[in-house]
């Protein structure tokens, strides 16, 4: 099982796939992991860190909303399907996933929106992000 960053990269974008599909359905995350494990060529993905953090958002749902919300210019209910799921793997990473700079976690999360997300929504997610970074790493955020 791969940890490079390009192994990241593929398991972050199934990552954002799979939160959706658990977002929409209300299937239990490790049966959507089961799934995308027979769905998809795993080899070259982070499977580790891939169930860490899907199993980790559907865990910490309640608390994951409730540290995003204070950053958003709205109610969470009004964010698209792909932002909440880009949010909610970003501010895991940010909380959960300290071996990752902040960084790397806002750049992936960018870029992911930009893939998956409504137009310009990868500006919001990065607005959102970035000021959640400088409270879950200030530590890191000051060095920089």
């Amino acid at each position: 099982m791969p940890t490079t960053p390009s192994a990241r990269r593929k398991a972050r974008k199934l990552l954002v796939q799979a939160l959706y599909q658990w977002q929409l359905t209300g299937t239990p995350s490790t049966e959507i992991e089961a799934q995308f494990h027979v769905d998809n060529d795993m080899a070259p993905v982070d499977t580790e860190f891939f169930s860490k953090v899907l199993n980790g958002v559907a865990r910490e749902k309640v608390a994951l909303q409730a540290s995003i919300e204070p950053y958003l210019d709205r109610a969470f209910a009004e964010l698209d399907p792909v932002a909440i799921s880009v949010l909610r793997m970003g501010f895991f990473e940010l909380q959960h996933c300290i071996d990752v700079p902040y960084k790397v976690v806002i750049n992936e999360s960018v870029n992911l929106a930009k893939t998956f997300g409504a137009t310009d929504s990868f500006k919001y997610v990065n607005g959102v992000l970035d000021k959640a970074a400088a409270k879950f790493r200030m530590a890191e955020v000051r060095a920089k």
